[in-house]
This record gives C-alpha cells, structure tokens and sequence, in this order.
C-alpha cells in the first residue's frame, strides 16, 4: 500500500508539474506587455523599465519560468543582490533561510504565486484567501443539496418504476444535465429573485456577507446562498439521481433481495434497510469527483449571482488582465482538482486491496 501511495503521488507531482508549465505559457505568450497591463494609462518609458526589472519581465522567457517554478517551490534559491529579481525582501516572502552558498540562499518558503497588477500590489494568495472559502461554501453547500434531493428522487423514481412519476423525473434529470449553468442562473434569478421576490424574499444578486445599513460591520445573510446553491447543484442533482435509479435497481435484482422478499418484508423496508446502503457506492464515487468540478463550474453562477467567491473573481481578473490572480486562482482549481482525485485513488486502493498491487 505504501508503494501504491508513493506512486500516486508521483504521478500528482508530475501532474502538478506539467499544469504550473502550462500555465505560465499560455498567459506569457498573450499578446501585450504585462507592464504596460500594470500602470494602465499612467505608463511612461521609465516607469514601464521599473516594473519590468522588479517583476522580472525584462529577462528572457525561459528565465523568467525559472523564476516562476522558484517562487511557487517550497525550497527555493534565492540572490542576495538587491537588483535581482529572488532577492530575499521581508515584504515579498514569508521564509526561513537554511544555508548560503555564495551569492545564493537557499530556503523554506510558502508558495509565492506574486502581486496582483489591478489591486494595488495586494498579494495573489491574500486575494484567494479571501474568496475562496466563500466558493467552497458554495460548494459545499450545492453537493448537500444534490446528494440529499438525487437519492431521494432516484427512490422515488424506483418505487414508482415506469410510472410517469419515474418518466417525470427522468426528464426532469435530463434537462438537468443539458441546460448550461449560466442559463439556469439568469432564469433562477429573474424568477425567483424578481419576479416573485414578494414571496420568496430572495435577492437577484448578494454574497455570503452583506454590510449593515450604519456601514459598520458585515453579517452573514444566509438567503443569498439559497438560488446560487441550487443552481449550482442542478447538474450533479441530475446525475445523482439516474445514478441512485440505475444502482437500485440493479441491487434489487440480487439474490439477498429475493431472500428479503420471500421472508415477507414490504418493499419499502428491503429498500431502506438492504438495499440503500449498497446502492449508495457509485454515488459517493460521483460525488467525490464533482466537488472539484463545482469550483470550477462556480464561475458563471458566482459572477451572475455577484457572489464574491473565486469565481467572480477569476473573471473580474480577465476583465481587467490580472495575469497573476488569473494564474494563482486557475493554478488552486488544478491543486484542488489533483489533490480530491489523489484522495479518492488511495481509499479506493485501501477499500479494494487488488487496485494497490
């Protein structure tokens, strides 16, 4: 087991590896000046020689990816010229020096993943700090809804079994899966938050903190969570649902259900007591790979809805050519995407002890 782990987390380095290469390239070779995108229209010929040598941009792309690997890497090497780029400043790394060889000090460090262009030089990793809990409660939260409502409809759909309850929900799983999230924000918010916000008292638009009316605090206003959640976990819902149908039934086919059914037990006790339990396998298994999707799938729900999570702020970044958040807040979701997928790999080798050899 211990070599399965190792393995699996060589290939999540490598894997980790290749998406910090790919990130780099695909926004070094956009079109534009990265310090031009930074002063905006304040640039001039010797502001735009400043930035570049602080930020390294003068230096030729291939260096440029080394100084990029050596700000994300945890042990890095770092210059004790003020003039260099991995200059040691208090300001730009939290680090402990090990050793120093020459003109070189080689450190432990948290990532760096560098300034924001548009906030002022506000650190990448403190503009996700402060949204990405907010997309994770979204999250979190749409996951509940989709695994609590799929299982109870893909019951439903079996104890009703060719019924047009089944064939209902069926279809109504269907259009689940087919209609994009960005369209099912625009109506959830038109319907529910306009139209019928007499009744429902939900708002188009708001995140998870809202300030109060005297400007001097923030509270949480748990309703803006309702429509984005649940629009959110539309699609996984719609999954859920045929998968929770499609695994019952098949348990149901089993010999110990036959057994259950002969000893005179009602239908509705061999579902509940024999028969949930083993069909709940592929969903969990579903859900464990969509939860990674959501911080991805956030980012339309997120900017329609103005829920200040990491989605919002992916765009409002594209909007104004944050290169860094763009690269800090896509090089997360990959992190997430790696780290959930590595997870559900070692307990499927600790459930089943064939997959590990």
């Amino acid at each position: 087991m211990t070599g399965y782990i190792l393995q699996k987390l060589g290939y999540a380095l490598l894997t980790l590896f290749g998406v910090v290469t790919v990130i780099f390239f695909l926004f070094t070779i956009l079109p534009g000046d990265p310090a031009r995108m930074m002063l905006g229209q304040n640039e001039n010929a010797e502001q735009i020689a400043v930035v570049k040598k602080k930020y390294g941009f003068n230096k030729p792309v291939s260096l440029q990816y080394v100084y990029y690997l050596n700000d994300l890497s945890p042990l890095s090497f770092h210059s004790t010229k003020e003039d260099n780029y991995t200059f040691l400043s208090k300001g730009k790394y939290n680090a402990a020096s090990l050793c120093t060889i020459g003109n070189t000090t080689i450190v432990l460090k948290t990532p760096y993943l560098r300034e924001s262009f548009q906030k002022n030089g506000k650190k990448v990793s403190k503009v996700i700090a402060e949204t990405l809990p907010n997309t994770v409660v979204l999250a979190i939260s749409a996951i509940i809804i989709a695994m609590v409502l799929g299982v109870l409809l893909g019951i439903v759909s079996v104890l009703f079994k060719d019924g047009w309850i089944d064939k209902l929900i069926q279809l109504v799983s269907t259009l689940g899966m087919s209609v994009p999230s960005f369209f099912s924000a625009i109506l959830f918010a038109w319907l529910f938050g306009f139209v019928l916000h007499e009744y429902t008292n939900l708002n188009m638009t708001g995140s998870l903190y809202a300030v109060d009316d005297f400007g001097e605090g923030t509270y949480i206003q748990w309703k803006n969570l309702i429509l984005p959640a649940i629009v959110l976990g539309i699609r996984p819902l719609a999954v859920v649902s045929q998968l929770m149908r499609n695994s019952l039934l098949e348990v149901l086919n089993q010999d110990y259900i036959r057994t259950a059914k002969a000893k005179g037990l009602s239908f509705a006790t061999i579902i509940r007591k024999h028969a949930l339990k083993n069909s709940l396998n592929p969903v969990v298994t579903a859900i464990s790979g969509w939860f990674a999707s959501m911080l991805a799938g956030a980012v339309f729900v997120e900017y329609i809805f103005g829920w200040n999570g990491l989605g919002k702020e992916i765009v409002d970044a594209l909007n104004t050519l944050d290169l860094p958040v763009i690269m800090g807040a896509v090089l997360i979701i990959a992190i997430v995407f790696i780290v959930i997928n590595i997870l559900v790999d070692i307990i499927y080798g600790w459930l089943d002890p064939k997959i590990s050899r």
